[in-house]
């Protein structure tokens, strides 16, 4: 199979309709945090057991089509001893895998940062590729503040996640682009589009500029909210009016797919928020998710590191990602979360 062809493979398997990605990707410190909000210890043993419970969950290929990984769960085995990979697989959930090396302080740009992790990364593509990983995600970061973001981390940002882009798509793996404009603040949903615009014109600029071909790769953006500190909440209509109008603006209609990102939104604002999106007027993109804690968050809550909790732990997720793929057609209703978990 050549290059484009196996691209374009993963692309279709990645925007199926009704169904999103869910990120279990977090980095070590991270997960460290997930679990101890829950009193469990971040070992090995219970990072495996916890995302050998989430591949394992019954059926949970009807919602999910694609699952980022941490490196080190491309090498962890589930309860049989089958590769984590292998288990997602089987589910016909596409494995993918999270590049980027974290972020640091961008210099001369004070209150902004920059993504590390482009020295070295075409070798371990070629790693993560032998253990079955067919897609990537790289994340950069925006904060919205007086003087934040700064030209300077737009476009030096833009043009890390071009690079990413474009080593990926020579190794024949499908790029997800993630802008991140983070939700901490007070600023305003105007504010916020306004920033949203100027990154997504500048990352599809330096796209441009890569020759990164835009029919094999994914976007994986914030939806356009006020700060989380505002006091305004939005409701979803007007989310899904502003985030729509931002994207038709900037994103080229030869993008296959937007999977937006929760950031920090509550499990239910997440899905109410998608669907509103989706209910809106027809668009060129296939519009759905790739969320991470607010696929997991109730499921963690449910399993609180015991091997009894696990059937109604994975029920807890089977639910949001129905729910999520429900929103991902317009068809979601509050009601539907107090339906029996099915």
């Amino acid at each position: 199979m050549s290059v484009q062809d196996q691209l374009q493979a993963t692309v279709e398997a990645l925007v199926q309709g009704g169904k999103g990605i869910l990120a279990a990707d977090e980095s070590s410190p991270t997960i460290a945090k997930r679990f101890a909000a829950i009193n469990v210890e971040s070992t090995e043993e219970n990072r495996r057991g916890y995302r050998s419970l989430v591949l394992e969950t019954p059926d949970l290929g009807k919602f999910i089509n694609g699952v980022i990984l941490f490196e080190e769960t491309l090498g962890q085995t589930g309860r049989d001893g089958v590769a984590l990979p292998e288990i997602a697989e089987r589910q016909g959930i596409v494995p993918g895998i999270k590049v980027d090396q974290g972020k640091v302080a961008l210099a001369n740009a004070p209150g902004d940062e920059i993504t590390r992790g482009l020295d070295g990364l075409e070798q371990r593509l070629d790693g993560y590729i032998a253990q079955g990983a067919r897609f990537a995600k790289w994340r950069c970061v925006y904060h919205i503040d007086h003087h934040t973001p700064g030209r300077l981390a737009i476009a030096q940002n833009a043009n890390v996640l071009a690079s990413y882009a474009a080593i990926c798509q020579s190794k024949g793996v499908v790029p997800i682009v993630e802008p991140e404009v983070l939700i901490d603040g007070d600023h305003t949903i105007e504010r916020c589009a306004d920033v949203a615009q100027e990154v997504l014109h500048s990352v599809f600029h330096a796209l441009h500029q890569h020759r990164v071909m835009l029919e094999a790769m994914l976007l994986k953006p914030s939806m356009v909210t006020p700060g989380n500190a505002h006091a305004g909440k939005a409701t979803p209509e007007q989310v899904a009016d502003w985030t729509l109008k931002v994207f038709q603006r900037v994103v080229p209609a030869a993008v296959p797919g937007i999977n937006f990102l929760s950031g920090g939104q509550t499990p239910v604002e997440a899905t109410e928020n998608l669907n509103a999106i989706n209910c809106m007027t027809t668009r060129p993109w296939n519009l759905s998710f790739s969320y991470g804690r607010a696929l997991q968050e109730p499921a963690l809550k449910t399993w609180q590191g015991l091997a009894g909790n696990t059937a109604a732990a994975q029920a807890a997720l089977y639910h949001r990602a129905k729910m999520n793929g429900l929103a991902t057609l317009g068809a979601y209703t509050p009601d539907m979360e107090s339906d029996a978990m099915e």
